[in-house]
């Protein structure tokens, strides 16, 4: 590799809309955790924020909604059409499909899944159990399982009259209608996992995200969305 290669700063491109606001939120993070002195230092971002992409929860936890990957993997294509040397999804339930669209582009695509997996295996090398903080969506494709069986840890979510609000609270978020009452859910539906024996947590919801400084517990917790943001950050950037 030359050192011109090496040292070149790579274009982002998201795959964005899954909600707006999470990838605003994901945008915002990035900018945060970029060191610059100058408008000129920030990373250059590609952003296809796609509210229209068919519903998630509907092909999913409904089971009569639209393939939604066909439109993400029109988007991806777009993205690297234009220039992005890598691309990245800030939303855990569209990982699902995230072969079929790593498959239909030529760029590497970040996994933010795989990633979340690995750095809470790095930051708790002993952990047993994790909780999820998520769409009820990830509990029936099993999205996180897989990549924690790599490393002998067991998934666990909020039990299922916890979750159900957990989920309501994700779609007030959406709606930006959330109230103090349902925060306080939520704060229960991560006391529920601790009861269960979970040693970490992870805020696997985009949109629980932008809440994400609100939550109280005294597990260590990891936010999948700050968690690509970073690797966003140190892959955008050229190597010192």
């Amino acid at each position: 590799m030359t050192n011109e290669v090496k040292n070149k700063e790579k274009v982002v491109g998201i795959i964005g809309g899954m909600g707006p606001e999470a990838t605003v939120d994901l945008m915002h993070r990035i900018i945060h955790l970029t060191p610059v002195t100058d408008d000129i230092d920030h990373i250059h971002v590609l952003v296809d924020n796609n509210p229209k992409i068919p519903s998630r929860i509907k092909a999913l936890i409904e089971g009569n909604g639209e393939d939604p990957a066909p439109c993400m993997i029109k988007m991806a294509q777009g993205l690297e059409e234009q220039g992005a040397d890598f691309l990245v999804m800030p939303c855990n339930t569209a990982h699902h499909y995230y072969s079929r669209i790593a498959e239909a582009v030529n760029v590497p695509f970040m996994n933010m899944v795989e990633l979340t997996a690995d750095h809470v295996k790095s930051a708790q090398p002993n952990i047993k159990k994790i909780g999820l903080l998520a769409s009820s969506a990830l509990q029936i494709i099993h999205l996180y399982e897989p990549w924690f069986a790599k490393h002998n840890v067991e998934v666990m979510y909020p039990a299922p009259e916890h979750q159900e609000k957990v989920m309501a609270f994700i779609c007030s978020v959406k709606a930006n209608k959330q109230t103090a009452e349902q925060l306080v859910d939520y704060h229960r539906a991560a006391e529920d996992l601790a009861a269960q024996g979970a040693e970490g947590l992870i805020i696997a919801c985009t949109e629980l995200s932008v809440v994400g400084d609100q939550l109280r517990t005294e597990l260590p917790t990891y936010d999948a969305s700050d968690l690509l943001a970073k690797s966003i950050v140190s892959e955008a950037l050229p190597s010192k």
